[in-house]
């Protein structure tokens, strides 16, 4: 649940920002004229989000074990590339974003402005979409859906509450902060998801080694114990791992927190 309620807290919170930009600008050269459509491209962006993970949640379950197998696989790496992609985009162009955003208006400004309805939905639907690929497949993961969900909605209406706070000039949030410690445990999240989808696709008979196993320790952890949720959950630990799981869960947290605190420490401080 914490897991989601993170990637929540922190998908809502960027798409709360980019709209927050928008609006602050649009209001800033005099056109609240084109508001309502940007609201209308958050909805349908919002609406999109939530039919993706409707669909995710439905679909693959209607499907018979192996296709499932294979499906939950793909998407859980699916999921990995894109919280990584995510995750590098933001260090890289949060300084940048406000200008980014900014110029996207003044291109979609002719007419009656149904371009930054366009704008909106672009911004807001690309977010929408990475959450709920991502929420699904740490869900998965996990083995549970109720709890997971309601993190992820508890987020993102924590994420919501935030950045109107941050909008009104009621709050203030060091966001390079928070997007680098979020960021951090995102990759743990991330590695998590991999090693399920790993040992989905060994099910399937996709990937081989599934009867290799670097450890089972199920006799002290049972699996369906609170802190074997919580641990499945958060870090991406089960207590029977094969050994490809175990080798991709430690290369990629090796690799990608190291390139990414790297990033995090040589990054230009702000003017």
């Amino acid at each position: 649940m914490f897991a989601n309620l993170l990637i929540g807290l922190r998908e809502g919170l960027e798409a709360a920002l980019i709209i927050g930009i928008l609006g602050a600008y649009l209001i800033k050269i005099d056109r609240r004229d084109v508001l309502p459509k940007m609201w209308a491209g958050v909805g349908i962006a919002a609406l999109l989000s939530a039919a993706v993970g409707i669909l995710l949640g439905v679909g693959v379950a209607t499907l018979d074990d192996r296709s499932e197998e294979i499906l939950a696989g793909a998407l859980s790496f699916l999921a990995v590339v894109l919280v990584t992609w995510m995750i590098f985009w933001m260090a890289k162009t949060a300084r940048s974003i406000k200008a980014h955003l900014e110029s996207d208006v003044d291109k979609n400004l002719a007419g009656n402005g149904w371009g930054i309805m366009l704008v909106a939905f672009l911004a807001v639907g690309r977010e929408g979409i990475e959450t709920a690929v991502f929420i699904w497949a740490a869900a998965n993961a996990t083995g549970e859906r109720l709890l997971p969900t309601l993190g992820a909605i508890i987020g993102l209406g924590i994420a919501a509450l935030l950045g109107w706070l941050i909008f009104k000039g009621m709050v203030r949030l060091d966001l390079k902060k928070f997007f680098a410690w979020s960021g951090a445990f995102l990759i743990i999240v991330a590695a998590g998801i991999l090693s399920y989808g790993i040992h989905e696709w060994q099910e399937a008979g996709l990937l081989p080694g599934d009867a290799n196993k670097a450890f089972n320790v199920e006799a002290v952890i049972a699996p369906e114990t609170w802190y074997a949720v919580l641990l499945r959950g958060t870090v991406g630990f089960t207590p029977e791992m094969s050994w490809l799981q175990v080798i991709g869960w430690v290369l990629y947290v090796g690799i990608t927190m190291t390139v990414f605190l790297r990033s995090m420490k040589t990054k230009a401080p702000a003017k």
